[in-house]
């Protein structure tokens, strides 16, 4: 005898099967962090009634886990960079995002995220999230004191700083310590709670979409102590359940470089269920090769004064990148190991400090010495060097490009640390491929044509952010607050 078909997200329900409706709403959202908190509230504010379904007993989701710095700026430049002296030009902005999303880049929503960035700090503080009016100079992953405005990805490297004029858009919130993704998610979590046509229904998992022949979404189908409920959305369904960083076969068959990697980013929700839901009634799902992965090799700062190089020798980066793209050159490497190079003191308090936890594979009181010790052929590390130092002496990096302020000579004795991913170092990722959307948030087909009822935010869609070579520290939750308000507004006005 036949059994049913189990109801989950890669099969979504036909509208003709449904007898009854057991709950209605106007918008209905899946997921409750950043991008869901947003898409509620912006919903809401448009007059419509919400419901989030949130699987987790509390909301949060992976923002709650981030150091939430916020990617922002343009327009001439935030209330904190223009307080903090920076005049940030839109077109700097927008050019710089471009050429981190390569050729994978969509500039309209790229152009879209821009234009109204200052716009969207705005929101948020009138939300309640505190940013205070101050400049972090330090190179570093997070801020760890309460200031708000620092450089958070390649603004100053090269090729970048060629063609987009420098400026720092990492906002961090006004808070100590790495408490910025909590305290945000607080925030928007009592903007969700404050407003009456709002409903949160916590550990309810949305299992899969209701469509209709035509393709258009009505509702979705969730679980709920254990029962099946179909849920019509009269306005829509907006997709907020993450990336699938989780999903170890969805890595494997879409996104198999990220396997390099140790540590998955993100919540015990981001499983792709969105992601499938959307490509079950016919959304493209696209960029999902792709994902962040880093090698996190500062702090201390003077980790930028050393060298990456191959099991040859060689260079191949210019060390004062973002650590996100210093990873994904990392892993292009075809070379068994790779080696940080520093001196002595450029090492540092990095056993004190460091996110990295690579290992010391060896210490030389002469090239050659540090040379036997790697196993790396005769003279190969001492060529290098010798064109690297005779850079510094000059103050022009003329093979890589590392920009003259980091350029320091490099004299024994000397220390390699093993930075080869899978040996040891800490190497995070999560996924950035998702659904195809629109600026405002509506998914698309293969065609690029609208998906009536549908739309998706946050990692579930693909976003602005596009590469791990490219990426800037604050890109994330950026575009997880920003597009969900997009997709909570249009959502809305489905329903008038």
């Amino acid at each position: 005898m036949n059994q049913p078909a189990k109801t989950g997200p890669n099969r979504y329900r036909p509208l003709s099967q449904v007898a009854n409706w057991n709950l209605e709403t106007d918008v209905a959202i899946v997921g409750f962090g950043g991008a869901g908190a947003c898409a509620a509230i912006e919903a809401a504010d448009a007059g419509a009634e919400v419901v989030i379904f949130e699987a987790a007993s509390a909301s949060g989701g992976s923002t709650a886990l981030s150091s939430a710095e916020i990617y922002m700026g343009g327009n001439g430049g935030t209330r904190v960079q223009q307080a903090c002296g920076f005049n940030d030009q839109t077109e700097d902005m927008v050019t710089y995002m471009m050429m981190a999303a390569g050729p994978q880049a969509d500039e309209a929503k790229i152009r879209n995220y821009c234009e109204q960035s200052t716009a969207h700090f705005n929101w948020l503080v009138s939300m309640g999230v505190p940013f205070r009016d101050s400049y972090h100079a330090e190179r570093a992953i997070m801020c760890l004191t309460d200031d708000c405005l620092l450089y958070t990805g390649n603004e100053k490297a090269w090729p970048f700083a060629s063609q987009a004029k420098p400026c720092p858009r990492g906002h961090n919130l006004q808070v100590e310590g790495d408490n910025g993704g909590p305290l945000l998610m607080k925030i928007l979590t009592e903007n969700v709670e404050c407003r009456d046509n709002i409903t949160v229904e916590y550990e309810v998992r949305a299992l899969t979409l209701i469509a209709d022949e035509t393709g258009t979404v009505h509702g979705l189908v969730v679980r709920r102590d254990g029962k099946e409920l179909n849920v019509r959305a009269r306005g829509g369904v907006i997709l907020c359940a993450g990336g699938f960083a989780m999903n170890e076969d969805m890595l494997r068959k879409y996104a198999p470089m990220l396997c390099a990697g140790n540590t998955p980013i993100g919540n015990p929700g981001d499983t792709g269920s969105g992601i499938e839901m959307g490509i079950s009634v016919g959304a493209a799902a696209i960029n999902m090769h792709e994902g962040f992965i880093s090698l996190p090799y500062y702090p201390p700062a003077s980790m930028t004064f050393g060298i990456l190089v191959n099991d040859k020798g060689q260079r191949f980066i210019n060390e004062d990148v973002y650590h996100g793209r210093l990873g994904a050159f990392a892993l292009r490497q075809q070379s068994e190991r790779l080696y940080f190079i520093l001196t002595v003191e450029q090492y540092g308090d990095y056993e004190q400090v460091s996110y990295l936890g690579a290992e010391v594979a060896g210490t030389g009181e002469t090239i050659a010495e540090l040379e036997s010790e790697l196993g790396l052929r005769t003279g190969s590390l001492a060529h290098t060097l010798s064109i690297y130092n005779s850079d510094c002496e000059r103050g022009e990096d003329r093979e890589h490009h590392k920009a003259a302020e980091w350029l320091q000579a490099l004299e024994p004795p000397l220390v390699a640390l093993d930075v080869t991913p899978g040996r040891g170092a800490f190497v995070p990722f999560f996924t950035l491929g998702g659904l195809d959307t629109l600026p405002a948030g509506e998914v698309l087909t293969p065609r690029r044509e609208i998906i009536p009822g549908l739309y998706a935010a946050g990692r579930t869609a693909c976003g602005v952010v596009r590469r791990a070579e490219g990426y800037s520290s604050g890109m994330s939750v950026g575009d997880a607050t920003f597009s969900g308000r997009m997709a909570g507004k249009q959502a809305a006005a489905r329903i008038t």
